[in-house]
């Protein structure tokens, strides 16, 4: 594998992680950075970096950031988020991966990319669910303006510095993980 490579791999895997805190952002980014010529996409993703792409990732970014702050839309979104986070992550790490075999290139997506967009986005959802059932969802807008501000620095750092990337979705696995036990082990 060449260094390349190894590194649209982290760019998948990050911007994987972005997608689970917003499905948008990272992909607006991406077509930004594709359309600027600061990241080269698969041939089949090209379009990704038309200014057509631009204009509508940009208006779905502004839309999807601002309705997570009105009440009740906000729980609405989080229950299709997990399947729309799987789907981004998975086409995110799909349109970013240099040079491997078209088998380990979806293989990769749909464990790296998918998995950690769902896991991601299935966390957020939960911590959403238990801000709305113990303040009542006041503390909601706090909930959405740190999950809107994680998906846009993991998504600058995943742009532009990979490596550190990969090293800040591994801490969030790990989080995620602690939790998840964490939760199984009160409930037992």
């Amino acid at each position: 594998m060449t260094t390349e490579t190894i590194l649209s791999v982290f760019l998948g895997v990050g911007l994987a992680a972005s997608v689970g805190f917003r499905v948008f952002v990272p992909l607006f980014a991406l077509s930004l950075v594709a359309h600027f010529n600061v990241w080269e996409l698969n041939d089949s993703w090209q379009w990704v970096g038309s200014l057509t792409a631009v204009i509508t990732l940009g208006v779905a970014t502004i839309v999807e950031i601002f309705a997570y702050y009105i009440p009740y839309v906000d729980n609405l979104l989080d229950s299709i988020a997990i399947p729309l986070a799987a789907i981004a992550g998975t086409a995110v790490m799909v349109s970013t991966v240099a040079d491997l075999s078209p088998v380990i290139t979806w293989a990769l997506a749909i464990i790296a990319g998918g998995g950690t967009a769902a896991a991601v986005a299935g966390t957020s959802s939960v911590t959403r669910l238990a801000s709305t059932t113990t303040t009542a969802g006041f503390a909601n807008p706090v909930v959405a303006t740190i999950e809107t501000g994680t998906s846009i620095i993991m998504t600058i750092i995943s742009i532009f510095i990979p490596v550190l990337a990969i090293l800040l979705v591994l801490i969030i696995l790990l989080v995620i993980f602690r939790l998840y036990k964490k939760f199984k082990s009160s409930k037992a």
